[in-house]
């Protein structure tokens, strides 16, 4: 099955590792930006749209920003498990 990231993205529900809701997470945290700036540097981040970035989704392939909220996402991706 497939799940809508937002803009032209979709991919296999199964890739998807973990969403993250950015507005839950301190600009701080170290942890955190250096993993941004690995995928970054190692061309595995994508931004979906120019929007407001609201989550963010790790799959196993690349790391994508959506402007699309976790919630929204979340309840993509269990609604693809139910069926």
């Amino acid at each position: 099955m497939y799940v809508h990231l937002g803009g032209e993205i979709t991919v296999t529900s199964d890739s998807v590792v973990a969403v993250i809701d950015l507005e839950n997470v301190s600009a701080l945290q170290a942890d955190f930006n250096k993993y941004i700036r690995a995928e970054d540097d190692s061309n595995r981040l994508e931004y979906i749209s120019g929007d407001i970035s609201k989550s963010l989704v790790i799959t196993t392939n690349r790391t994508y920003v959506s402007p699309m909220s976790s919630g929204v996402l979340l309840k993509r991706l269990t609604m693809l498990q139910i069926q």
